[in-house]
């Protein structure tokens, strides 16, 4: 069986090997692909492997012999899954490989804002503490996390992971999702309208999946409801911030500071507004790459490839 990934380089740079994989069939790895290459690189393809390379309409009708994709990530909106159902084609998605990962490094970049430590040790290689002559200072002001209020957008496993570090911080959890489920056991946890939340929350936290109905919701109006001091992160799609509109909020103090992993086109682009844009912490769609995470996303793309093999195909999306 032949097993082609077209953009296995972000899961495997050289420190989680593909092993396991090559034990299910002859296995070729692209690095990347760019989506003019997929027909040529998948054409003998039964089994395609990718994480942001798209598999269009017009590239499953051009691949008769493929059988099975699975999606190197949560997200599969890089599929044309109504396409691939047509033809019987099976896609897979990992649904839970990140959590611990991705809830610690919205907490990276919320203490990130809180003590800028990098700025700080940037500032003592500098000389500037040795000129105070004060035991202790700081360049900017400092701030506690217990008492204020965290409000997550899209409260499924991510977002209730970021809500229990939430409290174990100290702060009250503001949560909005279209399905509630089972609320959380600890007391300070409140289910809130979109609205009520942005207007209420010190720190908002996207945690939702990006869809056709959601694209750029957080724009111009919701966050004019923003506290001037408050602090939007989002690790979960680039596409549910408008993001001019963001870059025009921040110029204007309509809130102090936004701290972004995913933006709308990835790599970013040099005319992103985000680049521009006062008090924006930018970085490169990493909360996801621990090598913890990496390889339990290995771990489940054999478990899927094998699903399928065996006939009784998981984590199916389509």
């Amino acid at each position: 069986m032949q097993i082609v990934a077209l953009d296995g380089y972000t899961l495997n740079p050289g420190d989680n090997p593909w092993e396991e994989v090559a034990r299910l069939g002859e296995l070729t790895v692209h690095d990347r692909t760019p989506p003019d290459q997929v027909v040529e690189r998948a054409r003998s393809a039964e089994v395609i492997l990718t994480n942001k390379t798209p598999v269009t309409a017009e590239a499953l009708e051009q691949l008769p012999g493929l059988r099975f994709i699975s999606v190197l990530a949560t997200g599969y909106n890089i599929v044309d899954i109504d396409a691939a159902r047509s033809r019987d084609i099976p896609v897979s998605n990992i649904p839970v490989y990140g959590t611990d990962s991705v809830a610690q490094y919205v907490f990276a970049l919320l203490l990130e804002y809180c003590h800028h430590v990098s700025r700080h040790d940037a500032a003592i290689r500098q000389g500037k503490w040795g000129e105070t002559g004060d035991f202790s200072f700081w360049v900017n002001p400092l701030i506690e996390l217990a008492g204020l209020k965290m409000g997550i957008v899209g409260f499924g496993r991510i977002g209730r992971r970021v809500g229990e570090l939430a409290h174990a911080f100290g702060m009250e959890v503001l949560a909005h999702d279209l399905f509630h489920g089972e609320s959380p056991t600890y007391q300070s946890f409140r289910w809130m309208e979109i609205d009520e939340l942005f207007s209420e929350a010190d720190v908002v936290s996207l945690h939702c999946p990006q869809t056709e109905e959601n694209t750029g919701f957080v724009n111009r109006d919701l966050l004019g409801k923003m506290k001037p001091n408050g602090l939007l992160i989002n690790t979960a799609r680039g596409g549910l911030i408008n993001e001019g509109d963001l870059q025009e909020a921040l110029d204007a103090g309509k809130l102090a500071g936004a701290a972004i992993d995913v933006v709308s086109r990835e790599p970013i682009l040099p005319d992103n507004p985000l680049l521009a844009a006062r008090n924006a912490l930018l970085t490169p769609h990493m909360a996801w790459a621990t090598l913890s995470a990496r390889k339990r996303l290995m771990k489940m793309t054999v478990e899927n490839i094998g699903a399928f093999l065996d006939g009784k195909p998981i984590n199916v999306v389509n």
